[in-house]
């Protein structure tokens, strides 16, 4: 399917790398399809090339209804977590899970355009993966360093895309796009996560009254310690830090990771600015908080709703009625 054009402009649209954030671009390509703008070319990174792959594919109802219906115990049951292998999370359950939800397809063989963006662990080259196998590109381009595990790809190794382009807007003008949309999920969260001095944080197992309180990633590092529990003590003061002056290691991860993202998406889009840009407010959400799709993809469909007005100027949105 394609939408209609202004003056024979092809619109394309860049999603953005974000973790968890990234349902949201759900909510935005909802909320411009009802606009009457559906991007003829897709580029996504990391999350962003997970959430492009299904709408590509024509198959972004079936990954809605997994997002919604994912809560907290579903997402720690995906999480195969291991110290081994390059990263927390080997992936595979994960791989699975999308399997499930989206065909095996090649990407040549998709309706609409698409490209995933990923990173050369070895050169640190930018990679545009824009044929063979759908949900490989999609994997790779999604190996975030330090948790998940690099995607093994000819003679090398790939991992995230957001490392290099989090919002691979050069990507879509490259494949043609005349008029760029991109939708950055790194709007305000530097700092939002990191541990504050102001009292201990000790771990200790969850309680069941104490679930619905507790966000995914003290539940996701609870789980991992009580798997590592038994002779690893140590271990476990470096990764979630061991008191209110030392920050865990997957907090430094996290925060390291919001930092990089937000300075290089703002260098990115100095040199090449995209005509439209979204940017949903999530920055509350953390890294790992995947059960959150509901709220992530009601801002998506809200941060196109506050941008209406730009959005007729820069397309013409009465043309498209």
């Amino acid at each position: 399917m394609q939408s209609k054009r202004i003056n024979n402009a092809r619109i394309g649209i860049a999603l953005g790398s974000g973790s968890a954030r990234g349902w949201a671009h759900i909510g935005v390509l909802r909320a411009l399809a009802d606009l009457g703008i559906e991007p003829e070319i897709i580029c996504g990174s990391s999350i962003g090339a997970l959430v492009g792959a299904a709408y590509a594919s024509n198959q972004l109802d079936e990954m809605e209804s997994m997002v919604t219906a994912f809560d907290w115990k579903e997402a720690i049951r995906y999480l195969d977590l291991s110290i081994r292998g390059g990263g927390f999370i080997q992936g595979e359950r994960l791989q699975n899970l999308f399997n499930q939800h989206v065909k095996e397809l090649n990407i040549e063989s998709l309706p609409r355009r698409f490209a995933a963006v990923a990173t050369d662990l070895e050169t640190g080259r930018e990679v545009w993966l824009q044929s063979g196998n759908l949900l490989e590109a999609v994997r790779a381009s999604a190996a975030l360093p330090g948790l998940l595990t690099p995607f093994a790809y000819k003679d090398g190794w790939l991992v995230d895309g957001g490392i290099v382009d989090p919002v691979p807007v050069s990507l879509c003008r490259a494949m043609g796009a005349d008029i760029v949309i991109a939708v950055s999920l790194n709007n305000d969260i530097v700092g939002k996560h990191i541990r504050r001095n102001q009292s201990p944080s000790p771990l200790k197992p969850v309680q069941s009254q104490d679930t619905d309180a507790i966000s995914l990633w003290d539940r996701l590092s609870n789980r991992l310690e009580q798997s590592l529990q038994e002779k690893k003590n140590e271990l476990l003061m470096s990764l979630f830090g061991d008191s209110q002056q030392t920050p865990g290691l997957l907090e430094v991860i996290s925060s390291s990771i919001n930092i990089m993202q937000d300075r290089i998406t703002r260098s990115r889009m100095a040199g090449d600015p995209p005509d439209i840009l979204l940017s949903p407010k999530l920055s509350h959400l953390g890294l790992l908080e995947f059960d959150q799709g509901a709220i992530a993809i009601a801002e998506g469909r809200a941060c196109v709703e506050r941008m209406h007005s730009e959005l007729d100027h820069v397309i013409g949105l009465s043309e498209l009625s």
